[in-house]
């Protein structure tokens, strides 16, 4: 009778058992179990060679493959991967030019491959893809704009919350700072776009969210105290839409990596976290290829700005034709001795100016930037304060 492939192992004791009986010949096993003479000599081979264990089916599976890679390729591939723990096989292969010649370098699928078999690819949770919305910002060069949040808060081994502050080019990826604080506030804010600033100059736009201190829906434009003192430095404040973070897309991917190299799990204190920030902006910057910049580095893709940071502001002059008035402590400014206009309490203590376009509409600018409309006859009627208004009315 032919194997039985669900018994094949029993069959095979079976068949050494009556060999072993001296009961029968090999003509008449060969018959009786369905197997050519040569099989049933070589099973007695392996019987007395080996005992029961050489009946075991062995793999046909050639020991060497010439197309197989090199056992020093992937000792490396392995290593690097116990480095960079949440790279994929694509950023891996661009890090294998640094060792081996590229007619030695495997595919990504190879790669890939590799990490699976030996249990170093975690599955990812597939995302839904949503249709994108706009604006989209998608500068064509460096310092054009640059993006700016704070990372979502986690909690540190001492029971205490960092907030990292990000700041990174929009064109080159280039990260310029991750840096932890206690707070999230306009001071902290303030000192670290300086030092970035005077160490990588100016940009033309900082595109940020609408959480303080960046923006605020309230606010006229939705400009702030930090949003102003970006003005002062001919810097445009840009903000993504209300509620739509992925319209800052390329930034919030990038804290997606910064919360899996330093948050999870966290450091003991801020001092700590900092140095484990620090870390990852060097490997983001210097090491890690990036797919969007065509596997190159953010750091070879980035160019410094030619614009220098101004350590003193200088004054504004308004055209001769604008009316300009001060903002006082209460954020209004005095319009025709009687009336008030509030314009923002980030505007305290500063000037801005009116231009009438005709039938008692007046524009109004904070230097170069317009914040809104206000009507002469509203502020009659009403008696009393009026706000500006970004719709003309």
């Amino acid at each position: 009778m032919p194997w039985k492939e669900t018994t094949i192992m029993e069959e095979k004791i079976e068949f050494i058992c009556e060999w072993n009986s001296g009961k029968y010949t090999i003509t008449e096993l060969c018959k009786g179990f369905g197997i050519s003479r040569t099989t049933a000599y070589r099973m007695i081979q392996r019987y007395e060679k080996l005992g029961i264990e050489g009946l075991r089916m062995k793999a046909k599976a050639p020991i060497n493959h010439p197309n197989r890679t090199n056992i020093e390729i992937e000792k490396r591939i392995l290593c690097l991967k116990e480095k960079h723990k949440h790279w994929g096989a694509k950023k891996i292969k661009v890090l294998l030019f640094n060792d081996f010649p590229e007619i030695q370098i495997p595919s990504v699928v190879t790669i890939h491959n590799i990490l699976s078999r030996n249990g170093m690819v975690c599955p990812q949770k597939r995302l839904r893809r949503v249709k994108p919305l706009y604006p989209i910002f998608d500068p064509k060069d460096c310092n054009e704009v640059w993006s700016a949040d704070y990372k979502g808060k986690f909690l540190m081994g001492n029971k205490k919350y960092c907030h990292p502050l990000t700041i990174a080019d929009s064109k080159s990826r280039f990260l310029f700072t991750a840096k932890a604080h206690y707070k999230e506030n306009y001071k902290s804010v303030k000192e670290e776009f300086t030092r970035v600033f005077r160490k990588f100059g100016l940009p033309k736009q900082v595109h940020t969210d609408n959480g303080i201190p960046f923006g605020s829906v309230s606010a006229i434009q939705r400009f702030t105290t930090l949003s102003y003192w970006f003005i002062d430095l001919g810097i445009l404040p840009v903000f993504s839409d209300p509620a739509h973070p992925e319209q800052n897309g390329r930034h919030e991917r990038m804290h997606r990596d910064l919360k899996a190299a330093c948050a999870a799990p966290s450091a003991y204190d801020l001092r700590a976290q900092q140095r484990r920030l620090n870390s990852f902006v060097r490997e983001y910057n210097n090491l890690r290829p990036h797919e969007a910049l065509e596997m190159r580095t953010p750091a070879r893709e980035h160019q410094f700005s030619d614009i220098p940071f101004p350590e003193k502001i200088k004054p504004y002059v308004y055209p001769a034709h604008m009316k300009t008035m001060n903002v006082s402590k209460s954020g209004a400014m005095r319009w025709k001795a009687y009336y008030w206009v509030y314009m923002s309490s980030g505007l305290i203590g500063k000037q801005v100016a009116a231009e009438e376009i005709g039938n008692g509409v007046w524009k109004v600018f904070y230097r170069n930037v317009f914040l809104g409309y206000f009507n002469e006859k509203d502020i009659r009627d009403k008696q009393n304060i009026t706000r500006l208004s970004t719709n003309l009315v």
